[in-house]
C-alpha cells in the first residue's frame, strides 16, 4: 500500500458483493459506483470496520469542450453526497 491505494467493497443488503473498487478517498470509490448505477451506496473499507455511506446519482451531461473525439455527445456524470461512517 505504498501508493496510498484502499479499497472498498461495495454491500448490497448487509454483505459484500464481489465488486471492489480502488481510490485513495471513499468519495472517490462511490463516485466510481454511481457510474455503474448504484444509488444506496455502502462501501467497507478492507482491513478496516468502517462502512463509509453514500447516496448517488447519475446526470447525463454534454461532454467537455476539450474532450477526446472518440467520448460520446452525451456523457454519464456522477454525484454522490456522504451520509456517514457506520462502524461494524
Amino acid at each position: 500500500m505504498a501508493d496510498g491505494k484502499k479499497y472498498f467493497v461495495l454491500m448490497k443488503g448487509g454483505k459484500d458483493t464481489s465488486q471492489v473498487f480502488a481510490s485513495k478517498q471513499p468519495r472517490g470509490a462511490a463516485l466510481k459506483a454511481a457510474t455503474r448505477g448504484h444509488t444506496d451506496i455502502r462501501l467497507r473499507e478492507r482491513g478496516t470496520k468502517k462502512v463509509h455511506v453514500f447516496s448517488g446519482s447519475i446526470a447525463m451531461v454534454p461532454k467537455p469542450a476539450n474532450g477526446p473525439a472518440w467520448l460520446p455527445d452525451k456523457i454519464k456524470k456522477a454525484n454522490v453526497q456522504k451520509k456517514g461512517v457506520e462502524h461494524l
